[in-house]
């Protein structure tokens, strides 16, 4: 959720860090040790705290580079805290690395006095000892390690807390949407069906006495009978619960065939390499290809229909085309339908267009992202 603050983007913050602790650790190396001391050292030192720089891309390879450059300028007589090495910590157990963690923090403790005793110079074991303690405390090691793993604990719970309420919001516009088709069922599709009923006794009557069926009553006849296919589609969209066993692109050849069988020379081109997509675009597809080849079969009064389904790698696109009675200078009015099939291209991220052709006929075209937030 966002805070309404404006934050840098990662990367420059892990540089930020990786320049300062570098700078830190130079500073030290030059200010505690004698001017004429080993360059090597120097360069070890700045090595160690720009290599903080991937510590989130690459958590234990950063955890070794640090550790070999602590130990590196220890032995040619760099006597500085290892603070990179520190840092590597944090950042390798907040990764998940621990056991890698504990590893790696029990060489360097005992490398530590061994790089000591390399020097040079003589130094007695226990002088050893005292510089590599300073260089790395055992409770600087637990500090940044706790640290690492209290942060990591805390993402963890706010991913599950996240994932709790998106199931929860789920779960509530699931019953929502149940709810509502209980009540257009209760509501709507009695009184619609009276008038329907109503509509056909009354067309029957007057042409069984032999009178001229007024045209109102056609069209209210007409009317109900599109108002109830209208609402059974809608009930069957609402009531897509875990019950229903899904549709998806797998059922898109049923729908052409279907469509064949009522009289439409359709056809299904597939292009592209065919590759798994999310679920809701998935359903999504399948929608818009139903409801295209029902728009041709009630309105277009077409005898052709293609529909293509292009697999691209982030992206599927899907076109129904027929050859029915649109014309691009014809204004057409959206349906119940199409404004579904928008509002659920739409709530994917997608791109719909649904108009006339230049050559006759209508087509629908859609684009659903497939590596995007659904």
């Amino acid at each position: 959720m966002s805070t309404g603050r404006s934050r840098l983007p990662t990367g420059v913050t892990d540089g930020a860090i990786a320049v300062g602790v570098a700078a830190a650790q130079l500073l030290a190396g030059l200010s505690g040790n004698r001017p004429d001391a080993d360059p090597l050292g120097s360069a070890l030192l700045v090595a160690g705290g720009l290599a903080l720089a991937a510590r989130r891309r690459a958590p234990v390879a950063v955890l070794a580079v640090t550790g070999l450059c602590a130990v590196g300028h220890q032995a040619v007589g760099v006597d500085v805290p290892a603070v990179a090495f520190l840092f590597a910590v944090y950042a390798a157990v907040r990764a998940g690395h621990r056991a890698v963690t504990v590893v790696a923090a029990v060489l360097m403790l005992a490398a530590l006095p061994l790089a000591a005793l390399a020097l040079p110079q003589e130094v007695s074991v226990g002088e050893a000892f005292a510089r590599a303690r300073g260089a790395l405390e055992l409770a600087w090691l637990v500090a940044a390690g706790a640290a690492g793993e209290a942060l990591r604990q805390a993402e963890r719970r706010a991913d599950e807390a996240e994932r709790t309420r998106e199931e929860t919001a789920l779960r509530r516009a699931d019953e929502e949407r149940l709810h509502i088709a209980r009540e257009l069922h209760d509501s709507l599709t009695h009184q619609i069906s009276v008038i329907t009923v109503q509509a056909g006794v009354a067309v029957h009557l007057a042409r069984k006495r032999g009178e001229r069926v007024p045209e109102a009553l056609l069209a209210i006849q007409e009317a109900g009978r599109e108002a109830s296919r209208e609402l059974r589609a809608t009930l069957e969209a609402l009531r897509d619960d875990d019950r229903t066993p899904p549709r998806g692109l797998a059922h898109v050849p049923e729908l052409v065939r279907q469509a064949r069988l009522a009289g439409l020379d359709a056809s299904l081109t597939i292009e592209g390499r065919r590759h798994d997509v999310p679920a809701a675009v998935d359903r999504t597809a399948y929608r818009i290809v139903q409801e295209s080849l029902t728009n041709v079969a009630r309105h277009a009064g077409a005898d052709t229909a293609s529909v293509l389904i292009d697999y691209r790698p982030d992206v599927l696109a899907i076109r129904v085309d027929d050859d029915g009675r649109a014309t691009p200078d014809a204004a057409a009015t959206p349906g119940v339908g199409l404004l579904g099939m928008r509002e659920r291209v739409t709530a994917l991220g997608g791109r719909l267009r649904a108009e006339p052709r230049d050559e006759g006929g209508f087509t629908v075209r859609a684009e659903l992202p497939v590596a995007g937030p659904s």
